[in-house]
């Protein structure tokens, strides 16, 4: 029994983290899909919530269902082969630009934070991102698994603390006015789909390779109250920081504020968190890449981080404010063919 529980804790841990990156980590993500919302983006939060404890888990069980190797298959089956080669295309340049949007974001690290260019700290992220991955899957699990029960322990607290502030439920009930109703209503649709459709690169050969219902049952469902939790805990902390809206990277703002003894740790978690997301999806898009060309794998990374690094030369807010709503929207039908091919199984 403990060692069912242990490997759903693994799934768990996995899925927080493939979800969790560059716009989550800094608060600007969460800034754009919910807390300009006021309190309207609570309820925004608990249905996104919802999605992905119960999509999260179909996805994985579906996958493990159909015998689903890679993300390729699943789309295969859920849109069937020939539109499936269009929508692999299409994700591929979604997780591409991701990954430039989370380049972007590590330079917004260096520069609004440390006080380094942007460009010198997007460097030096593609060189540490090289290294780890050409030490493969290994790398990339001990360096996920360190950085994010650390990041969920300071979101936590970062909200323990935002909570003590003497006009925090007045921040925190308040509702803007002139706000977009209907963009607030496909908020959490958007979102969860975005972020299920990426993840999916991840959760599929993890559901391929566990294999047991029960144990990916309970890993997707604390997997996606996890996340919940987390951007319960970011988005009561980011309504009591005055202008959020203006930062790149309201968390750190935050943690300097309430906890400035602890801010050093916090970009460092921050920085590592968007890390491991890049290098993640970098890892994802080589292994797609690598079923069209036959070159070695580094040769592919240096081509994947060359296009990121053009493309992650936009502002960073800039980037994210476009590029996420966007693919929100268009991974919509991917989530409702989950949903809909998943419901007799």
């Amino acid at each position: 029994m403990r060692s069912r529980w242990t490997e759903a804790f693994q799934i768990a841990a996995v899925y927080v983290g493939t979800v969790v990156g560059a716009g989550f980590a800094t608060g600007k993500e969460i800034v754009e899909f919910f807390s300009k919302y006021g309190f309207l983006g609570v309820i925004s939060i608990l249905i996104a919530g919802l999605l992905f404890i119960k999509l999260g888990t179909k996805l994985m069980l579906l996958s493990a269902n159909i015998g689903a190797r890679s993300y390729e298959e699943l789309n295969a089956y859920l849109f069937g082969k020939k539109a499936a080669v269009f929508i692999n295309l299409l994700f591929f340049i979604m997780l591409l630009g991701v990954t430039s949007v989370m380049l972007s974001g590590a330079g917004a690290v260096f520069e609004e934070q440390l006080g380094i260019s942007k460009l010198k700290g997007v460097l030096l992220t593609v060189v540490l991102s090289l290294f780890i991955l050409t030490k493969g899957i290994k790398g990339l699990f001990a360096v996920n698994s360190f950085v994010v029960p650390i990041m969920i322990f300071f979101s936590v607290i970062m909200c323990m603390l935002s909570i003590t502030h003497s006009q925090f439920f007045t921040s925190f009930l308040h509702i803007p006015e002139n706000i977009s109703h209907w963009k607030f209503v496909l908020t959490p649709f958007s979102y969860a789909a975005f972020n299920l459709a990426l993840a999916q690169a991840v959760l599929v050969p993890v559901a391929y390779n566990v294999k047991n219902e029960g144990v990916i049952r309970y890993g997707g469902i604390l997997g996606g109250t996890l996340l919940a939790l987390i951007l319960l805990c970011s988005h009561a902390a980011l309504v009591n920081l005055p202008n959020f809206s203006e930062f790149n990277i309201p968390t750190a703002e935050i943690m300097k504020k309430l906890a400035p003894q602890f801010y050093w740790i916090y970009v460092f978690i921050i920085y590592g968190e968007i890390f491991t997301s890049i290098i993640g999806n970098a890892f994802g898009l080589e292994k797609q890449a690598s079923t069209y060309i036959t070159v070695k794998p580094l040769i592919i990374f240096v081509s994947i981080f060359i296009i990121a690094i053009v493309i992650s030369r936009i502002q960073y807010g800039v980037l994210l404010s476009i590029l996420y709503p966007l693919f929100g929207y268009i991974s919509l039908l991917f989530l409702f063919l989950l949903y809909w091919k998943s419901r007799n199984r």
